[in-house]
């Protein structure tokens, strides 16, 4: 059989496929399958789709909410509030097989403040990480995304 002979009504040896369309993109909110943070919602910051040399397969940079803010109401004190709407962040590099698209987005510049080299140092993961839990705090605030903030039930 040769690559230009018709197959099925296709040519080609991709099989007239046309390519998949790249649908893991910066700010797609994702969900967590495996590990210590399965079943957390997470949003993409950078996407390695080739893989690199100490990961060869597709994998990406994702900053996520481990501890999500919890139910606010009128009666609790100014310091209940500011303490039930705080929540904790995660970086973390993570294998495609491992997540979970949904159709959400975020829109959060996590660029100048994550990068991939920050997973190895433990000192500069920290760092990186309490700034991103300040910057997903004030996006918090604004009382948009709401579904993102929640805890997912299942």
């Amino acid at each position: 059989l040769e690559c230009d002979e018709k197959v099925g009504g296709r040519t080609g040896s991709a099989g007239g496929r046309a390519a998949m369309p790249k649908f893991l993109k910066p700010n797609k909110v994702v969900v967590i399958l495996q590990g210590r943070y399965a079943g957390a919602k997470a949003v993409i910051v950078k996407n390695y789709d080739d893989g690199t040399g100490a990961r060869p397969y597709g994998h990406c940079l994702v900053v996520g909410l481990s501890k999500v803010p919890r139910k606010v109401t009128k009666k609790l004190s100014p310091e209940a509030q500011a303490k039930r709407s705080s929540l904790k962040a995660f970086i973390k590099l993570v294998n495609y097989n491992h997540i979970m698209p949904t159709r959400y987005t975020l829109d959060v510049d996590f660029k100048g403040v994550v990068s991939a080299d920050m997973v190895d140092n433990a000192t500069k993961k920290l760092a990186a990480s309490k700034e991103c839990k300040k910057l997903l705090e004030d996006k918090f605030k604004t009382g948009k995304n709401r579904w993102f903030f929640t805890k997912l039930r299942f």
